[in-house]
């Protein structure tokens, strides 16, 4: 089978993923990056230090580009991510299969569709090729309904996500960091914006301060929010059991995950997907998550592998941190399902392995179906969904 990957640029959010399909199919398998990473991204961790043998860089020679237009038509499989159209015109007239990988394309609103020229977007990528063998891989469990409303992908929407490299510590070790410590270690990670809400964790972690609970906060990133989250801390009166971390490096993150014991992700409804979520998990972390990101509802098994909290809500993300704080051994056992859950099931391999069973199974006009995780069929989710569960 040949498959090939259209995006902008390879970054480490995507290379597990690529990595897994070139296992599986070797040569078959093709990344077409289509433009070079902005060194902001770069200066982030996003970058690579070297591509490797399957990356095909279309900004780097017309001949690469050829190619790319060429593989655009003649590939079994194209999944489509954040990349020219012109790649797959040919591709879609001639009706063969092709993924879109899409995050939700209304998160900011259904406002979004009176926009003339969002409108005639979404026309000719989606409405307009509705019946043809095009499918779309959610990042993010509100893609479907989204796209329902725009009246594409009805009943061809599937659960995916993004996939970086899970390498975290065997459990056991992991254990043995956490338990070093006599506090329990809370740790918020991201890009200091006001769409991160980590204003909404300082207050948590405050009002649980003045309930008598004892911890430690770590925070990790920088942005245009830090002055204002680091006077938060102060006048919550947390600077004594809180550290500022500043930028740290993927690697440098995924660290801070494995020493803590409850991660806490804030993001409201404009993170489309989040990243963290699913890295929390894979090291073992018990996560408290936003119930708008869209990784949330399809990630976390609710008082199983996590809690999820409602979005905005102070009130509501205080009662989950407060309930892992005076259960931890409810907090451990979260942190373990977790870890074994993102092992077994949401992981790169899984992903590849599935959408090349799936692709072959439509190829040859039927459907594979799998049950949950990866590449199951993504239900209409809509945000008004989520209804605070009572805590023991």
């Amino acid at each position: 089978m040949k498959v090939t990957f259209f995006s902008n640029y390879f970054n480490h959010h995507q290379r597990a993923l690529c990595e897994a399909f070139f296992r599986e199919i070797g040569d078959g398998f093709t990344f077409v990056e289509t433009e070079p990473m902005e060194s902001f991204r770069v200066n982030m961790g996003w970058g690579v230090s070297e591509s490797p043998s399957f990356v095909l860089k279309t900004h780097e020679s017309d001949e690469n580009k050829k190619k790319a237009l060429e593989l655009g038509l003649a590939s079994d499989v194209v999944i489509m991510g954040t990349a020219p159209e012109y790649f797959i015109r040919e591709r879609l007239k001639a009706d063969r299969l092709t993924f879109r990988y899409s995050e939700r394309p209304l998160k900011e609103g259904r406002v979004k569709v009176l926009i003339p020229r969002l409108f005639l977007k979404f026309y000719r990528n989606h409405y307009k090729n509705r019946n043809k063998r095009l499918y779309c891989l959610c990042a993010g469990a509100y893609v479907s309904s989204d796209y329902k409303f725009l009246h594409s992908y009805i009943g061809k929407c599937y659960k995916f996500g993004y996939f970086p490299a899970a390498e975290s510590l065997p459990y056991e070790s992991i254990r043995a960091l956490r338990s070093r410590r006599s506090k329990v270690r809370i740790l918020w990670a991201g890009r200091f914006l006001k769409l991160k809400r980590a204003d909404l964790f300082i207050e948590a972690a405050r009002r649980c301060r003045e309930r008598g609970y004892d911890f430690e906060v770590v925070i990790v990133g920088d942005g245009k929010e830090e002055k204002r989250l680091k006077k938060l801390v102060v006048d919550s009166a947390l600077q004594g059991r809180t550290v500022f971390k500043g930028y740290l490096s993927p690697t440098e993150t995924r660290n801070e995950m494995e020493r803590a014991d409850i991660f806490v992700m804030t993001s409201n409804r404009l993170e489309g997907w989040g990243s963290v979520i699913y890295e929390a998990l894979s090291a073992g972390c018990a996560c408290i998550a936003s119930h708008a990101a869209g990784a949330s509802p399809f990630l976390i098994g609710e008082g199983r592998s996590g809690l999820m909290f409602k979005s905005d809500d102070i009130d509501s993300l205080t009662k989950r941190l407060e309930y892992l704080l005076k259960n931890p051994d409810k907090m451990r056992e979260m942190g373990e399902e977790a870890y074994y859950n993102m092992k077994e099931n949401w992981n790169p391999t899984v992903a590849a392995t599935r959408l090349l069973e799936l692709s072959e199974s439509l190829i040859n006009g039927q459907e594979k179906r799998f049950r949950s995780g990866p590449l199951s069929p993504c239900e209409d989710l809509y945000m008004d969904w989520y209804h605070e569960p009572e805590m023991g």
